[in-house]
């Protein structure tokens, strides 16, 4: 039966303004003939009896020509709202005045009851008010069948705005069920039907009577630790987790569903995304020579995006492993995103590297070349000296050859204190160019932030493996912390670092809290729509060689201030005490590389890096995600 009448209202669809006009009419005809049966008790007696039908072709005529105007006979009945009902009062109160005039002035039938002019119009507002109701309800009860059902959590002004668009959305696959509000008055009163079911304390409890197949957040304003604090009230369940925009992307334009989205591991962050003015940024890139080094990795790769949205008039991608470099040049070719040259090389090989400098002439370089892992750079020091120390002298030596007048060096939080043969080496080339810096006429400058989600090689792509396979997700500490970013963050600060104009600094982020790498891993599964302990197991390895339970983000002896660019630190360095020193054990520290002396390496390491100690011995642990 349900099937007939929905291709009932499919045919009805297709010929919508003829039938739309036809059924007003007929309206209008059954309106004005009770209207004088129940004036007259149902039965209407002469004079006033032959009028029904001789007056009927007028008040067609003048109802009927009216309502154009008005567009009653345009509207889709399944949206209508106050919009509609106002027309139609205004429709049929006008040509009731119009026919009024038309009977007693034009064609003087006095007879012609007054009181049947209110009933009718009384009438006929019902009928066609009550004929879209009706088609508007049998969609709202139609549309239930074989929908997911939704919990809104936020019952403001956008929640009352998404759950109208649900019911008006027929696209939409979910259905709201009812709202959840951290405001214990709004428990029990409606919105649109739909009741306010209780505070977000109580939402295992309306999980489990409810059944709802998603949760949506509809609190633009909510803060990560209140996103982090619902994730978790809703661990134990398969519930889909689904947001909005935060109000900064919906300020300019108005909520719907369309604006739905997964839930993501970025607004679990424990702070605000950055958001920086660009204007620096393009006065600085746009139209001068840039290159970037390591173009091919997850860094590289975005700071070349970025780079040429600011259309550079040259943008150099130097880069030794093929497949990346071919990857980013072809993407930045398909966008057509200005003039992009993809070169293959190695920064430690020095006549390479002086070649293409010397061809290209770039102004400004980015130094994101780097041996990053740090279990893997524990087993191979020389590698990571080789790269991440000679290769950055080489680079930077290059660069004042060619006159390069920026050189914006990528390190890591690992550099501070380090543990690990990596943040060691990335420590080494820290104080390698705050060696040159004041001796040289290019500007070096450091820019250091923490764990970037989703990187090549990083810890959230390895866990989505391993919850795809199934589990167990391997964790090395339960106690671990790290900070964590999105790779476009890094990149803005990697960006306006080079905008500053003072080179001796350098620049960090305000990354908040450190994130318990096990929330992480829970939160993963769970937006991931698996329950923790239950679907994907965790398993404890332990600490790898090279690694500490928590980062830093500023050495000791070094001093940090707020900087002019909100949400970034200015860390002065501590002075260097004896520079020809210093100069000749970083020698002495790639001289051993070179002879692949690994023990020789870490020694020399200890002795250039003061701070560095090995939180556990090679081999001691085994290497996992």
């Amino acid at each position: 039966m349900s099937q007939r009448l929905a291709q009932l209202l499919a045919w009805l669809e297709t010929w919508r303004r003829p039938v739309a006009v036809l059924v007003h009419l007929g309206l209008i005809t059954l309106a004005n003939y009770l209207a004088f049966l129940l004036r007259f008790d149902g039965s209407v007696p002469f004079p006033q009896a032959p009028l029904v039908w001789s007056m009927m072709p007028w008040l067609l005529l003048v109802r009927g020509t009216i309502f154009m105007p008005f567009r009653l006979y345009e509207g889709l009945w399944r949206y209508t709202s106050i919009w509609d009902l106002r027309n139609i009062i205004a429709g049929v109160g006008l040509s009731t005045v119009v026919f009024y005039l038309l009977t007693h002035y034009g064609l003087g039938e006095t007879a012609y009851s007054r009181s049947i002019f209110f009933i009718d119009s009384l009438l006929l507002i019902c009928f066609m008010g009550g004929l879209r109701l009706a088609r508007r309800l049998y969609r709202e009860v139609a549309r239930h069948e074989g929908r997911r059902r939704l919990i809104i959590y936020g019952a403001g002004d956008t929640g009352e705005v998404i759950a109208r668009e649900m019911r008006q959305n027929r696209l939409y696959e979910a259905e709201p069920i009812g709202f959840v509000d951290d405001d214990p008055r709004k428990t029990g009163s409606r919105i649109h039907g739909l009741r306010v079911l209780g505070t977000g304390r109580q939402i295992p409890d309306l999980i489990r009577s409810h059944s709802p197949d998603e949760v949506l957040i509809a609190i633009p304003t909510a803060s990560a630790a209140q996103t982090r604090e619902i994730v978790q009230s809703l661990e134990p369940f398969e519930v889909q987790i689904k947001t909005l925009p935060s109000l900064r992307a919906i300020l300019d334009d108005r909520v719907d569903v369309t604006q739905i989205r997964e839930l993501e591991l970025a607004d679990l962050l424990p702070r605000a995304p950055v958001g920086l003015d660009a204007d620096p940024v393009k006065d600085l890139i746009t139209g001068r020579r840039v290159m970037v080094t390591g173009a091919g990795g997850a860094i590289g790769s975005e700071l070349c995006r970025q780079l040429a949205a600011l259309q550079p008039s040259r943008l150099v991608l130097y880069e030794r492993y093929e497949n990346g470099l071919h990857a980013v040049a072809t993407e930045l070719v398909d966008k057509r995103l200005g003039d992009t040259l993809p070169v293959l090389g190695d920064v430690t090989d020095r006549e390479r590297f002086d070649e293409v400098m010397g061809e290209h002439r770039p102004e400004i370089v980015f130094h994101a070349a780097a041996h990053k892992h740090v279990p893997l750079m524990e087993g191979n020091p020389c590698e990571a000296v080789k790269n991440n120390v000679m290769g950055t002298r080489l680079v930077a030596q290059s660069a004042e050859a060619h006159g390069v007048k920026r050189f914006i060096f990528i390190s890591t939080d690992k550099a501070v204190n380090p543990t690990s043969v990596m943040g060691a080496t990335k420590r080494a080339a820290e104080l390698l160019l705050q060696l040159r810096g004041p001796r040289s006429a290019t500007s070096f400058f450091t820019v250091r932030f923490g764990n970037v989600l989703a990187s090549n090689g990083s810890v959230v792509p390895r866990f989505m493996e391993q919850i795809k396979a199934g589990g167990p997700i391997t964790i090395t500490h339960p106690d671990m912390r790290r900070y964590f970013m999105l790779i476009s963050e890094a990149v803005q600060l990697v960006l306006h670092a080079a905008a500053q104009e003072r080179a001796d600094r350098v620049y960090v982020l305000q990354m908040g809290e450190q994130v318990r790498v096990l929330d992480l891993a829970r939160n993963l599964t769970r937006l991931s729509g698996l329950v923790p302990e239950r679907d994907i197991q965790f398993v404890f390895s332990g600490i790898r060689p090279g690694e500490k339970l928590q980062e830093e983000l500023v050495c000791g002896g070094e001093v940090s201030t707020p900087s002019p660019i909100d949400g970034i630190l200015e860390v002065a360095a501590a002075p260097l005490t004896d520079q020809e020193q210093l100069e000749a054990q970083l020698a002495a520290l790639e001289r051993s590389a070179v002879r692949n002396d690994a023990s020789e390496v870490l020694r020399q390491l200890r002795v250039v890096v003061g701070d560095y100690h090995q939180s556990v011995e090679p081999g001691t642990a085994e290497a996992t995600a």
